[in-house]
């Protein structure tokens, strides 16, 4: 029995003979490769980019959001008896929720910041030490401030990303004084780099964390004054759940207490990450399984590609499988060539495809609005998928290949 070695060869020299038709054959499987890996790439950077979004707000977290209201709204609902969204409301959930254990009060104030004489936009955010345990916000240098900072009301701040790097560009913030409006504050933190929100409820979709510059909210209620005489006292509430499954009721509970402290007002809106998180999941999902049904046709029309050529290669040689047969080698020798060259054609776009998968998504990522992500298992499962198409398409021109009948083939001319 022929070594497989030397049928491996034979097939490879099969495909040398007609280089230019083979590489044409392979370009099917070529696009179709580097369009899963493309397809995939994007997929994977989507869900990364949205973990990271909502981790920011804290998967396990509830987030009861002051509405923004018109004048004429804000003074209708006062007029309602709601005073809006209060420290006492922060209370009250804290005694009537069993399933929640911290609550973190915040009240913003978008205004300038000032170093030297550079300034910058910044939000101005008033929180307390259980901020920061909540969203596991852990300055990038120094620290967040705690408890003693907060009850007495001392002029300390963390500043946002965005804020460090306009106002102090290279120089170290730690201990330096900013300027607040008219107050100043000295830096004792900075915060890392936080994604942007961009498809979550209200106002949070306007959202730039990198612009925020936290002081504690004692400190902020007492110091700062919001232009709306009729504002809220505060803008948010962020409220930790321990375990996932109570999200949904403990959101309920949530909802029931603070419209009947508003008076049954809709001044108010509940977000729950975990709910937008497993949404966007599935949205992930389904975008995942359209991009990579597209690419599929791709691998589909490669195979039929390779069928055909190899359909063909088979009646070109007709008469070398006849002398082979009448030389002793069997029908599962042939079948075994005609489908090595099959499964090389095959196995050689999949490199290829594998390659310009790769350059595409990174000129995806460097180009586009995309953020892409190609990991091993998308090169796996694209690679694999190529040497399935070349043993499925490969499998019906070789059986034909190998069902020649020796004598027939002999006269073929």
């Amino acid at each position: 029995m022929m070594e497989r070695k030397e049928l491996l060869l034979m097939g490879l020299d099969g495909l040398k003979v007609h280089r230019l038709r083979s590489i044409l054959t392979m370009l099917g499987i070529i696009f179709g490769v580097a369009a899963v890996i493309a397809m995939l790439s994007i997929g994977e950077g989507a869900k990364r980019e949205a973990l990271a979004k909502y981790k920011v707000l804290g998967v396990n977290n509830i987030i009861v959001r002051d509405k923004q209201q018109s004048q004429k709204e804000l003074e209708e609902v006062r007029a309602k008896f709601s005073k809006g969204l209060s420290l006492s409301d922060a209370e009250a959930i804290k005694k009537i929720v069993p399933t929640i254990d911290l609550v973190a009060p915040q009240a913003e104030f978008k205004t300038e910041a000032r170093f030297e004489d550079v300034t910058t936009a910044a939000t101005i955010v008033g929180v307390t030490e259980d901020y920061a345990e909540i969203l596991n916000f852990v300055p990038e240098m120094g620290a967040f401030f705690n408890i003693d900072h907060h009850k007495n009301q001392l002029r300390v701040c963390v500043l946002g990303a965005e804020v460090t790097q306009k106002l102090f560009s290279v120089q170290d913030p730690i201990g330096k004084m900013v300027k607040l409006e008219d107050q100043w504050y000295e830096v004792i933190g900075v915060m890392g780099t936080k994604s942007l929100f961009t498809e979550t409820v209200g106002e949070l979709a306007s959202r730039n964390l990198n612009q925020d510059v936290y002081v504690p909210l004692n400190s902020f209620l007492r110091r700062f004054q919001k232009e709306e005489p009729l504002a809220s006292q505060i803008d948010q509430l962020t409220i930790r759940v321990p375990e996932s499954k109570d999200l949904l009721t403990s959101a309920a509970v949530i909802r029931r207490v603070v419209e009947r402290r508003h008076r049954n007002n809709d001044d108010f809106d509940i977000v729950i990450p975990y709910e937008l998180l497993k949404q966007e999941e599935r949205e992930t999902r389904i975008y995942n399984m359209v991009l990579g049904s597209i690419a599929a046709i791709s691998l589909l029309v490669g195979g039929i590609g390779i069928m055909n050529i190899m359909l063909a290669t088979v009646l070109e040689r007709t008469r070398e499988i006849g002398i082979r047969r009448s030389l002793g080698a069997r029908r599962k020798e042939i079948l075994l060539q005609f489908l090595l060259e099959a499964v090389g054609l095959s196995l050689v776009g999949g490199l290829a495809g594998i390659v310009l998968g790769v350059l595409m998504s990174l000129i995806i990522n460097t180009f586009a609005e995309f953020s892409t992500v190609v990991t091993p298992l998308s090169v796996f499962v694209a690679f694999t998928v190529s040497a399935g198409v070349g043993v499925i398409f490969g499998t019906f021109p070789a059986k034909n290949a190998s069902n020649v009948n020796p004598i027939e083939a002999l006269r073929y001319e």
